[in-house]
């Protein structure tokens, strides 16, 4: 009768930690089809895109234009909330990364992770680091290591034109 004590609780620990295993897989896969779905890629023609953006925006997002320095648009705007791609509306930096830095246009220290893209850019005779949102392509500025040194030490230099903000709740 001790043997099959034995045997049964032998079972409930397998049968427990089977089930963990299960419960654990399952989670596992469901957190990884909705991050797919969330980060999944905006393909559009370009006559698509000019039909949904702006001519500025489509200068800046598609053409890789940038916006002229001003203190205007999202530049001096510091409220709590998110930043948004202004083409596909993935999240691409927080409120809290934003600082002033003088330069004329919105600069935050840091992006949300895997958002931004990092391309060289080699163009008007400079090396530079273009960053693109990682969902639909479109260009949103370049990143130098200029920013400030109590954070990540980058600035992250993006066109008001290739953002939207989503106020915080």
């Amino acid at each position: 009768m001790h043997n099959g004590l034995n045997k049964i609780k032998v079972m409930k620990k397998f049968s427990t930690l089977f089930l963990i295993i299960i419960i654990f897989t399952f989670s596992s896969y469901s957190q990884q089809k909705n991050t797919t779905k969330m980060n999944k890629k905006v393909d559009k023609t370009e006559a698509e895109w000019k039909n949904i953006l702006s001519p500025q925006q489509y200068y800046v997002l598609r053409e890789k234009g940038t916006d002229a320095p001003s203190e205007a648009g999202y530049t001096s705007f510091f409220e709590k909330g998110t930043y948004v791609c202004a083409a596909c509306g993935t999240q691409l930096f927080k409120s809290n990364s934003k600082f002033e830095s003088h330069c004329g246009w919105p600069s935050f220290d840091d992006a949300i992770e895997g958002k931004v893209k990092y391309v060289v850019d080699k163009s008007h005779g400079m090396i530079r680091t273009e960053i693109i949102c990682a969902t639909c392509g479109g260009h949103l500025g370049h990143v130098f290591d200029d920013g400030p040194q109590e954070t990540t030490g980058k600035r992250f230099c993006v066109n008001t034109t290739s953002i939207k903000f989503i106020k915080q709740e």
